[in-house]
């Protein structure tokens, strides 16, 4: 007889996946370093090239983080157009009770409740700590979920606070950001080298053509192999937020009820722009480019698919 899955095995696996999708970005970004160089010099002096670009980019992506750290969650909220508010209305009464009971069921401080002002059915969780942070619903997602959908919403976001998604996904976005910035700068390197660099120099030419191999590396990973690793392990927290939620509730077709209502009217207009605030999002708030392909969430039939089988 098949064994049924229960929502620790759903977790499990998600965590378990998810390490391994993470552990790719710093295995992958070295490895097309030393490729490249590989292919115009000696696998030691390859290999010291790398190590010369790699320790120096990972130190400059952990300033970085830091500074995110500390302005990140407030500038999510701004950009979201998102405006805090509190139980001084009987209406605002009613979010935050149900906001306080599922923190209350999943362990956790209750966090700051924000709502942006859109039509559109979303929400997304964000801060330093379960200790610091914020839950931004839209007005359409308040208006059009029953209060069991609603709170299976809620404790899909407590869910990522918990497991510190919002954590993993500052260091996704800061790193690959860091990244992008140096293969521009090194190709405005490139570029005035090409004015300054005379035929006969081998020193030069080998000097620029070890810029022009690490520049390659650096954007085949910015371009190819970083995204499709952003929207691997995106994917996988939803689907471990899922089961998360479900276990907070003990209600998984509250939360698929929810979902499908969600995937009708997902947009949020100040979202549409932000492809790193359309990872912390429930669902995708934007038009994905060629569906799913490019989507930062799973299919949401499978999400639902999931939660109906617990």
């Amino acid at each position: 007889m098949k064994k049924v899955k229960t929502v620790y095995d759903h977790i499990r696996e998600n965590n378990i996946k998810t390490a391994i999708l993470v552990a790719m970005f710093p295995i992958s970004f070295v490895a097309l370093i030393f490729l490249f160089c590989w292919i115009i010099m000696p696998a030691q002096d390859a290999f010291n090239t790398m190590l010369q670009v790699a320790v120096p980019t990972f130190v400059v992506c952990l300033v970085w983080m830091v500074i995110s750290w500390a302005f990140g969650d407030s500038m999510m909220l701004s950009g979201a157009g998102a405006r805090q508010i509190h139980d001084d209305t009987p209406e605002n009464k009613k979010i935050f009770r149900a906001v306080e009971n599922v923190a209350l069921a999943a362990g956790l401080p209750t966090p700051r409740v924000y709502i942006i002002e859109d039509n559109g059915l979303n929400a997304f969780a964000t801060g330093r700590s379960p200790n610091d942070a914020s839950v931004a619903l839209t007005r359409g997602i308040i208006n059009k979920l029953n209060d069991l959908e609603l709170q299976g919403v809620i404790a899909h976001e407590m869910s990522h606070i918990g497991n510190r998604d919002i954590r993993l996904d500052m260091l996704l976005i800061t790193g690959v950001g860091v990244t992008v910035f140096a293969a521009d700068t090194m190709s405005r390197m490139i570029i005035y080298g090409d004015h300054h660099t005379s035929s006969d120099d081998n020193g030069k030419n080998n000097g620029a053509a070890v810029l022009i191999m690490v520049w390659l590396a650096f954007t085949v990973f910015n371009f190819i192999v970083s995204p499709i690793l952003q929207l691997a392990v995106s994917r996988k927290r939803e689907f471990a937020a899922d089961a998360c939620g479900a276990q907070i509730t003990r209600n998984p077709g509250a939360l698929a009820d929810a979902l499908r209502k969600i995937s009708d009217a997902s947009t949020v207009k100040t979202l549409e722009k932000s492809k790193s605030m359309a990872i912390a999002c429930i669902a995708e708030p934007r038009k994905a480019f060629m569906g799913d392909l490019f989507s930062t969430h799973p299919d949401i039939n499978e999400r639902i698919k999931r939660l109906e089988s617990m």
